[in-house]
């Protein structure tokens, strides 16, 4: 297996017209309770807000997926996650989620690294999967969201 195949590197980012708090509330919001699949159904996932917490998905009925601990949250600029993501193989993850405002317009950018022996489908995936999320932290702050 080649190093090329054992690592991984994604970074995508958007720029939503709001103000960084209000968009970072989104973010922690569209990272756990709000978080949807492709075809709209909830994901059950949950993030607990603080250093140490966990990232993981709830089922129901004793049947739950944890994908990483809280690194750091510096709100509202900053959002670390480490740990296996949604990878239930030999992998570790490191997620790093950054706002930064300029002029009333919040940059948020996602860098998704990892190493291990990472699932060729996983890696096709992941680049929509991010996409999907930061769309939604995205709609959150549309004119037709805003009119609802």
């Amino acid at each position: 297996m080649k190093l090329d195949d054992m690592t991984l590197d994604i970074e995508q980012h958007i720029e939503v017209e709001g103000p960084i708090a209000e968009v970072f509330k989104s973010t922690l919001y569209r990272f756990g309770e709000g978080n949807k699949g492709p075809d709209g159904q909830s994901l059950e996932m949950k993030l607990e807000e603080f250093a140490g917490g966990r990232w993981f998905r709830d089922r129901a009925n004793g049947a739950q997926h944890f994908w990483g601990h809280v690194q750091v949250l510096k709100a509202p600029v900053l959002l670390e996650i480490s740990g296996p993501m949604f990878m239930s193989y030999p992998a570790i993850n490191h997620l790093e989620i950054r706002l930064e405002e300029t002029a009333g317009v919040t940059k948020v950018t996602l860098r998704h690294r990892a190493i291990g022996m990472i699932d060729p489908q996983h890696r096709t995936g992941l680049k929509h999967g991010w996409g999907l999320m930061l769309d939604a932290v995205k709609a959150d702050f549309s004119k037709s969201a805003a009119r609802a």
